[in-house]
């Protein structure tokens, strides 16, 4: 019996109906298996016409009869469909990486993270803004210990606050305290799009966002308008947390934004007095995620008293105590998410 590779050598002489080129060439074979009592091709040709399908059949089977004396099925696939290129995003200038920060629910300590990280990134030697884009749950001015309105320029733009050596701004700035944010779609999407194209940022290497958690409305106008460089996925280590992890895998996917990777939250707890590790929640249900969805695993982050204290005061872990495990662990977090933004910087050059 001929292999599948000496097979598809005498496929180069079938030619394309009404052209010169072979079907091997136009891609058309997309697969050919080769049993005991028989052959089976797979063809995928660029159109539904039955007449070029009859016309595949009788060439291909006239070539691969001399060769095979077993039955030939002939078995034509649906092509798959053409990936258009996502349409362009305008850039925010002066900023050399976006990164949006997502969570599949709430309670995952998802703005904790980001707020975090953002910091670690800065402690780490980077120019860092944080865009706090939770419309309806804005906690990013408590965690920081921002009391200030942002300033506006003489262009009317916005003048993010200066925090921790962070540029922030975030809609708990512009309402008066205890308000609650009563806003429709239309009006979700004019403040997003004004925090992305009428805020002075300056010069950024990396501006985190930390998104809304879910995949609403406000997660897909940022997604959507902004040349995100990457999204971060935080979660929890149990089990239940998968389905959460996959919608936002699937957000970023159909927007074209590549997952830097996922981070696991609340990954176990250190004991502040014996210093013992408990694994409250389970644990490595976050790495398991990863690797089911074949993004990277970030890192683990646990579930300590102090980052509570210190978030309430408004000053975040990892300014207050850059020495604990909590704080090193952002530290670590960040160093992964600068090398993966740089790499991707990379290939881009490449391409180009």
């Amino acid at each position: 019996m001929p292999t599948p590779q000496e097979l598809l050598e005498v496929l180069k002489r079938v030619k394309y109906p009404g052209f010169s080129r072979d079907i091997v060439d136009f891609g058309i074979v997309k697969d050919i298996e080769v049993g005991g009592v028989s052959v089976t091709v797979h063809l995928a040709p660029s159109t539904d016409n039955q007449g070029v399908f009859a016309q595949l059949r009788q060439r291909v089977l006239e070539a691969l009869s001399p060769l095979v004396h077993v039955p030939i099925e002939i078995v034509f696939e649906k092509p798959a469909p053409v990936q258009m290129p996502a349409p362009p995003k305008p850039e925010i200038p002066g900023i050399l990486h976006i990164v949006a920060v997502a969570s599949g629910k709430g309670g995952v300590g998802k703005s904790t993270v980001a707020v975090n990280l953002a910091l670690a990134l800065s402690a780490n030697g980077q120019r860092v803004g944080l865009m706090d884009a939770d419309v309806y749950g804005p906690s990013v001015p408590l965690m920081l210990g921002i009391t200030e309105k942002p300033a506006t320029t003489e262009e009317k733009r916005l003048v993010p606050v200066m925090k921790h050596n962070l540029k922030v701004i975030s809609v708990g700035m512009l309402v008066p305290d205890g308000q609650a944010i009563i806003w429709r779609g239309p009006m979700i999407d004019k403040l997003l799009t004004e925090f992305v194209r009428n805020v002075d940022w300056g010069e950024l290497d990396v501006l985190v966002i930390d998104l809304p958690p879910g995949t609403g409305d406000a997660q897909l106008t940022l997604v959507q308008k902004t040349a995100l460089s990457g999204g971060v996925i935080v979660t929890t280590p149990q089990d239940v947390a998968l389905l959460d992890v996959r919608r936002g895998v699937k957000m970023f996917e159909d927007v074209h934004v590549p997952v830097l990777g996922v981070i696991e939250n609340m990954s176990y707890h250190i004991c502040s007095h014996c210093g013992h590790r408990a694994e409250i929640f389970s644990h490595g249900g976050g790495a398991k995620m990863a690797q089911q969805f074949k993004v990277p695993f970030l890192g683990e982050v646990p579930l300590v008293r102090e980052i509570r204290i210190d978030g309430d005061q408004g000053v975040p872990i990892v300014v207050a105590n850059p020495q604990h495990p909590q704080s090193q662990a952002f530290r670590k977090i960040a160093t992964q998410v600068t090398q993966r933004l740089e790499e991707r910087a990379r290939r881009q050059l490449v391409v180009h």
